[in-house]
């Protein structure tokens, strides 16, 4: 009996609508008011938005001409296999496995349960529930931690049924969130209690560190409210027509949402002053209850809370199939590769990713998640693109317009602010750099003890 494949349902609407769920998530709704403090002036923090945007829709070219040229699962898994050797394959699919999808899930269902707590206080994230210095002080169970770990649990059961179900769930959810954002911007610019005198209000700085340098650690928050711009590369290989699909799914999707970042973060500063908003996590929400009052404020943390369960859902259907190629390639546990025969879905690859995810809701902390998934995700991304510009060089080779132009312009662009950002931030944080480069460490110690050699016959 063949092992059942996975099945190619996903047409250019849902792979666009993954691309856009996984952005617009955690990142927009949370972050600003770090920005707010960290660069004290608003021409600094949208500035330091449309430049997360050019970055991003740098790599989302190279991305594109990756894509096509490997219309397989796994995205840049496969683009570093074939790039720079199974190593560097297995070390991206690693990092991806806690710092692409796992953390990030934790950091969207902990920050789900921040805006839920708008309507059910009790539900708030609670801080170490340990005493300091005992063995359990890293632990983090409170009402809202255990509430994240519910959604989570939720959507693996929602994925395990079967992509269709989740393709539709998740089109619905973003459709609603869209909508709703669009309608706020709206009303915001038109009927809210705001003042465009904001714009020209500095903060105060939280930060000792100086402009340029601030601006570049900065753009680590941004970039993780950007990642998930070359989501749809993941699922290529249950795309339809990946060679037409991908690359406009890519574009479209990253477009739309740096327009949409940048409109909210104007209707953030139009409500509130950057001192107003400085270290508010729920900025979303009280942007909305300065435009709106009380009851602008409930229904947009409420609109908010669906946003990021729309997160949480992309992420769970995206990051098993980066699991599944490894695993099918012999770098992964083998119970990845295992396809439903029923529901046609990898089911223990999206139970180790739930459980992965779970355990950080229980021992993380929102902010120094942040931190380690955007230096680790920053840093293979910027690989993945170098590995472009040398496998460029391969006959039958699939050039894009959009890269050709003006080449190696994207990729270069890309690569050096990406070197950019991983130096400061490692200068500036450096514990969660170390936490990301002694992920990769055990990752390279397990590669080389347990799966070099089915990784090297694969």
């Amino acid at each position: 009996m063949s092992q059942p494949s996975l099945r190619r349902e996903l047409s250019f609407t849902h792979a666009t609508a993954l691309v856009i769920a996984n952005m617009i998530g955690t990142g927009i709704f949370t972050t600003t008011g770090f920005l707010a403090g960290d660069l004290g002036r608003p021409t600094l923090v949208l500035g330091v938005w449309l430049a997360g945007a050019v970055i991003a829709l740098a790599g989302c070219f190279c991305y594109s001409e990756l894509g096509v040229n490997f219309p397989r699962s796994g995205g840049e898994y496969v683009f570093l296999r074939e790039a720079w050797g199974p190593a560097w394959g297995f070390l991206s699919g690693w990092i991806s496995f806690f710092a692409g999808f796992s953390a990030p899930i934790a950091a969207a269902a902990l920050a789900f349960s921040e805006y839920f707590a708008y309507f059910f206080p009790s539900l708030t994230v609670s801080p170490s529930t340990g005493r300091a210095g005992s063995m359990v002080a890293w632990l983090h169970m409170g009402p809202g931690q255990w509430l994240a770990v519910g959604i989570v649990a939720l959507f693996a059961v929602i994925n395990i049924l079967g992509l269709k179900l989740a393709a539709r769930l998740q089109n619905l959810l973003t459709a609603l969130k869209l909508s709703v954002l669009l309608l706020f911007l709206c009303l915001a610019f038109t009927i809210g209690h705001g003042s465009a005198g904001h714009f020209s209000q500095v903060a105060i700085r939280t930060s000792t560190h100086g402009l340029g340098a601030q601006f570049a650690v900065s753009l680590i928050f941004v970039m993780f409210a950007y990642s998930g711009w070359n989501a749809a590369t993941y699922v290529a290989e249950e795309m339809r027509t990946p060679e037409r699909t991908l690359p406009v799914s890519l574009v479209t999707g990253t477009l739309t949402v740096a327009a949409v970042y940048l409109a909210l973060n104007a209707a953030f500063i139009y409500a509130l002053p950057l001192e107003a908003m400085k270290g508010i996590v729920r900025v979303g929400a009280a942007s909305a209850s300065a435009l709106f009052g009380t009851l602008g404020g409930g229904i947009f943390s409420g609109v908010m809370a669906v946003g990021l369960l729309s997160c949480v859902s992309a992420m769970v259907i995206v990051g098993p199939r980066v699991y599944y190629a490894m695993a099918n390639d012999g770098c992964f546990f083998r119970g990845a590769a295992r396809v439903h025969p029923r529901w046609g879905t990898p089911v223990e690859a999206i139970l180790y990713q739930s459980a992965a995810a779970a355990v950080m809701i229980l021992t993380g902390t929102f902010e120094s998640l942040i931190y380690y998934i955007g230096f680790a995700l920053i840093l293979f991304a910027a690989l993945a693109t170098a590995g472009l510009i040398s496998l460029r060089r391969r006959s039958g080779w699939k050039k894009l317009a959009v890269v050709s132009w003006g080449y190696p312009l994207a990729p270069a662009l890309f690569i050096i602010a990406s070197a950019w950002m991983l130096c400061y931030t490692a200068a500036l944080r450096p514990k969660e750099s170390a936490l990301g480069l002694l992920t990769m460490l055990l990752g390279a110690g397990l590669y080389f003890w347990r799966f070099r050699r089915n990784s090297q016959s694969a």
